[in-house]
């Protein structure tokens, strides 16, 4: 009896984390990628300056995690330049096929597409930088990823994470889905990062730059 109900506790108990994780994993809809293409999207996510922020400069490496449509990637893939590379990661395979035909569009041979898993991004190398826009509400289990991304970072390497605020305004996910960014800080604090910088040039989203713990 007593190990019956300690099955039954365990089976419970594990259908509940599962549950959560997904209920928390909302992917976004490959879909829905025209929704990330607004003609005003340079305005109000200041691409510039969110380079700028994580020092990313001519023949670096960097992956732009949860890339989507690849957005970013391309304005990554011009800054980094022909002798720089951006691995282009993401989990979900229509997203890597529309990043791939973007690249081809694109004439950017500096883009590597990388499918990655929901905890580990699978990069091919190491990195100087690593950039996280708009995707750190759908990771299921984040200080796990952060971990694992922590480990593809060069000497001197950053983590970015850029997210919307609860404030509103402006686009961006549904306000339930909205991250606080003192979870964050705290979920990276847990994986071994530590906060080095917290920008407030965006107009509907904070970022915030990690480093590991030394």
């Amino acid at each position: 009896m007593r190990r019956t109900l300690i099955a039954v506790l365990g089976a419970l108990a594990l259908y509940a984390a599962v549950a959560t994780a997904q209920q928390h994993l909302r992917l976004f809809r490959p879909a829905d990628l025209g929704l990330l293409e607004g003609p005003d999207r340079d305005a109000w996510q200041r691409p510039d300056q969110i380079m700028d922020a994580l020092r990313i400069g001519d023949g670096m490496a960097v992956a732009d995690l949860g890339a989507g449509s690849g957005w970013f990637t391309i304005r990554l893939a011009r800054r980094v330049g022909p002798n720089g590379v951006v691995y282009a990661e993401d989990i979900q395979r229509q997203m890597i096929d529309a990043i791939s035909r973007r690249k081809t569009r694109e004439n950017l041979a500096n883009v590597q597409t990388v499918l990655g898993q929901p905890n580990d991004p699978k990069l091919p190398g190491r990195v100087d930088a690593v950039l996280i826009v708009d995707a750190y509400h759908e990771m299921p289990q984040p200080v796990v990823l952060l971990k694992n991304v922590a480990r593809y970072l060069k000497p001197g390497g950053r983590i970015g994470i850029v997210e919307f605020t609860s404030e509103g305004g402006g686009p961006g996910p549904a306000m339930e889905d909205r991250v606080e960014p003192e979870r964050v800080i705290r979920d990276a604090e847990a994986a071994g990062l530590v906060l080095e910088s917290r920008e407030s040039f965006l107009p509907y989203q904070y970022m915030l730059i990690f480093v590991p713990r030394s």
